[in-house]
């Protein structure tokens, strides 16, 4: 089968042909994903959903036995490289998110957040000792960034404290909608140094004293994926494993410009998920004798969530061609993430209007899309805040307060 072949049973919904320009080997590691999450996952989807629990165990055995980071066929003409190429980082996510946009959240704060500041703060030791786990699925991370009282305004407003006690660091504080934070392994932990008043980032292990997680209850969203609420305690962190290169915000910014691209994927492929829910009940169901794809008002609304669709893969696809070329800015990812959350909004609405009542039944796939999207609109930065990031770009004047 040639790559454009693969391509195009991979990604039928990928009207343009983007996903042409992956190689065999990528394309393959997408497909062998695609195997294992519908034996692993599959089975216990519905269920996890509905009783918010997070099947650990079958997604990063899905992963690990896909070797989704790490595959040597994602390494051809680019040995030694921590992370595989970007565009197909962009496929990686819409085959994860039109799956299940839990399931890609969960590997985004895994395989996106956690590892990229692994591999923007850390030391050489540090990318070995922590990031070579993380990329085989050996050990989980997360990332502890946000605050019950500061999200958006994290930048100034970060309150967790740490202070310098010889060749140890102590840190108290509070984070909330850490996802994965009680299953991780190890939590990269964003602190304000006390003497310099400067932004660092401790590895906290799982397990140490004065750390403690629960998990935020009752979400209507991404239910897969255990946000935690964290309190440290005196929590000491040895100065070995603090990421030597964070100190400030400047430093965290540069994994969002990353991370920030990551959800505009995710957005897409949540996109693509309902619209092709969407497409299986209306041309299987009937509804005064013929097919509700037959009727011309579901028509309309099929053919606009699939321009939807193509258009957040065209965003996604040049986005991570800037990224590739080293045009990792904060316009780009911003632009992209504020597009395909807004064309995202309107396709999960369209899936779930044209799929009637069967539109809230997890079993027609739609009801998880629907919900979680919600989710996906407002994390990475809402719809405002990357508006502000892009108009600041096109103005010159920021209207952040």
């Amino acid at each position: 089968m040639s790559v454009k072949e693969l391509a195009r049973e991979l990604f039928p919904e990928d009207l343009f042909g983007y996903a042409e320009k992956l190689t065999e080997g990528e394309l393959k590691v997408l497909k062998h994903l695609r195997e294992e999450m519908e034996k692993c996952i599959r089975p216990v989807l519905i269920e996890s959903y509905e009783k918010a629990l997070l099947p650990r165990e079958e997604i990063l055995g899905a992963f690990a036995a896909a070797r989704i980071m790490d595959h040597p066929d994602l390494f051809v003409g680019r040995e030694g490289q921590w992370k595989p190429r970007e565009i197909y980082n962009t496929f990686l996510y819409l085959e994860l998110a039109r799956f299940d946009p839990s399931v890609a959240t969960f590997y985004t704060v895994h395989g996106g957040l956690g590892y990229n500041t692994i591999l923007i703060g850390g030391n050489d030791e540090q990318r070995e000792r922590f990031g070579v786990p993380v990329r085989t699925f050996q050990a989980q991370t997360c990332f502890a960034l946000t605050e019950p009282d500061h999200g958006s305004d994290i930048a100034g407003g970060l309150a967790t404290t740490a202070e310098r006690r010889g060749d140890k660091w102590i840190l108290n504080g509070e984070k909330r909608w850490i996802g994965g934070a009680k299953t991780a392994d190890f939590i990269p932990v964003f602190a304000r140094d006390v003497e310099t008043k400067k932004i660092k980032c401790f590895m906290v292990k799982k397990g140490s004293e004065g750390l403690s997680v629960e998990n935020v209850p009752h979400k209507i969203a991404l239910r897969l994926v255990n946000n935690g609420h964290i309190t440290l305690k005196d929590v000491e962190v040895a100065e070995a494993d603090r990421l030597e290169n964070i100190n400030g915000y400047g430093d965290v910014a540069k994994i969002f410009v990353r991370t920030r691209a990551d959800v505009a994927y995710i957005a897409m492929g949540t996109a693509a998920g309902a619209y092709n829910a969407a497409l299986r009940l209306t041309t299987t169901r009937e509804q005064f004798g013929r097919k509700l794809a037959g009727f011309q008002l579901v028509q309309e609304k099929l053919a606009r969530m699939q321009a939807n669709v193509v258009a957040a893969i065209a965003y996604s696809v040049r986005i991570s061609e800037l990224q590739e070329e080293g045009h990792e800015v904060m316009l780009n990812s911003s632009l992209a993430k504020l597009h395909n959350s807004l064309r995202m909004r309107e396709t999960v609405a369209l899936a779930r209007e044209v799929c009637g009542g069967n539109g809230i039944t997890l079993e027609t796939e739609v009801a998880r899309f629907f919900t979680d999207a919600e989710a996906i609109y407002t994390y990475e930065g809402t719809h405002e805040i990357n508006a502000m990031l892009v108009a600041r770009e096109l103005t010159g004047i920021g209207a952040f307060v």
